[in-house]
């Protein structure tokens, strides 16, 4: 039997007309449609069909959707989500001025966090983690990519692998493993570098794709982490190994990473909060997708990425949460949406595209998901108005009152 979602105020179908992604000016192009119903057959999206043209609801399970907004599932493309410990001493060291770069000096940072890995079992992994995936489900988030980093030797970093491989098998969701063994030089390593890039290099990344851990090898090219050169060689590797990439960079620096990125025709280039004028050209030009993370920009009180310039200049942009414990200890990607609106001058229209068909876009994705369109994947979020807008405007707060996942609902907004 089809699924019939029934006489919803708005469809925002996002569509890509089959191009998969927006670029520029299309990121202004969703393409709402009223007086519409949405028919799932299977997991795939059927049709989209005026609601005249139902001819027999008795065909159909209906999902009643009325003075409610359907919008793509939505689509996580950057986080961290698999940490252990509490970054809050931290958190009040920014307070009294002290900048993410030098807390990094002084040992603390991401070390921190891969001390409380280290020490966090297998099944307390999967305990930490699971709340925060239940989470983004309950906003209507049916793709999250999440991160190792944060065991920086191969025991640990596989351990994260495996807990996020465990991690799939128990959530209805699309989790995507991303593996950042180059997120920083361990404490360990700091006086011998070159061995933990041969660590990353001659170890980590053969065993990972010889047992399917991970489908990209990110990195963070940064003066605090690794340098440009130190990024193409891992990068060397793991491209000949089959792995497509990502790479942190222009965060704090610009050292080089945007063209190591385009060298390697990595599939998303994250951060670029002080990426220049040149590089936003070169950037535009490609087909890379540019992740900007507003919520680290908010939490570390400093300059947020260039989307305007980016956009204009007819880049592919998206967004995430950046989810960490560190610098974005946010999980709420309505407040990122609100951010970007408000604070980098983003239109709530580009903002839905960067959330959805760009994101989708930047995890290989977007062929199956990411708009509503025929034939792909019936990943969906039902909104709670009757007005697009309202998801935006309504900063930091959760209008999600279902998430549908290859047509099957899993999760529902109790009554309060």
């Amino acid at each position: 039997m089809k699924t019939l979602l029934k006489n919803p105020a708005q469809i925002v179908t996002v569509s890509t007309n089959g191009k998969n992604h927006k670029r520029g000016r299309e990121l202004n192009e969703i393409t709402v449609l009223e007086e519409h119903s949405l028919i799932i057959e299977h997991d795939t999206i059927k049709d989209l069909i005026p609601n005249a043209s139902i001819a027999n609801e008795f065909d159909y399970k209906i999902i009643d959707v009325k003075d409610k907004i359907v919008l793509p599932g939505l689509v996580e493309c950057h986080t961290h989500t698999a940490f252990a410990g509490s970054r809050a001493e931290e958190f009040r060291l920014k307070l009294t001025g002290k900048s993410y770069e030098e807390i990094a000096k002084l040992g603390g940072g991401i070390n921190t966090t891969v001390s409380a890995v280290r020490n966090s079992s297998f099944d307390e992994l999967v305990k930490l983690i699971s709340p925060r995936i239940n989470y983004f489900i309950a906003q209507g988030i049916t793709t999250l990519e999440i991160k190792t980093g944060y065991g920086l030797d191969f025991e640990n970093e596989i351990k994260l692998l495996q807990v996020i491989q465990h991690l799939q098998k128990l959530f209805p969701i699309t989790i995507v493993p991303t593996f950042l063994g180059a997120h920083t030089i361990p404490n360990e390593m700091k006086e011998n570098r070159h061995l933990y890039i041969k660590e990353i290099t001659n170890k980590m990344l053969p065993y990972i794709v010889e047992n399917g851990l991970a489908i990209f090898c990110d990195g963070f090219c940064e003066s605090t982490a690794f340098s440009s050169d130190e990024i193409d060689l891992i990068f060397s590797h793991a491209q000949a190994l089959g792995l497509e990439l990502k790479l942190h960079t222009e965060q704090f620096n610009s050292i080089g990473g945007i063209d190591v990125a385009l060298k390697h025709q990595a599939i998303s280039i994250d951060h670029l909060e002080v990426i220049n004028e040149k590089d936003i050209a070169k950037v535009a030009q490609s087909d890379i997708t540019s992740v900007l993370l507003p919520g680290v920009s908010f939490f570390l009180n400093y300059g947020y990425a260039p989307a305007r310039k980016l956009i204009d200049a007819g880049a592919i942009v998206a967004l995430s949460t950046d989810y960490n414990p560190g610098s974005s200890n946010i999980a709420n990607l309505n407040l990122i949406m609100s951010l970007a609106v408000l604070k980098m001058k983003m239109t709530i229209e580009e903002t839905i595209s960067a959330v959805t068909i760009n994101a989708a876009n930047a995890l290989l994705l977007s062929e199956m998901i990411g708009s509503l369109e025929i034939g792909k994947k019936a990943d969906l979020a039902v909104f709670n108005t009757n007005n697009y807008t309202d998801i935006v405007y309504n900063v930091g707060k959760n209008l999600n009152e279902m998430t549908i996942k290859n047509g099957e609902v899993i999760y529902k907004k109790t009554n309060e």
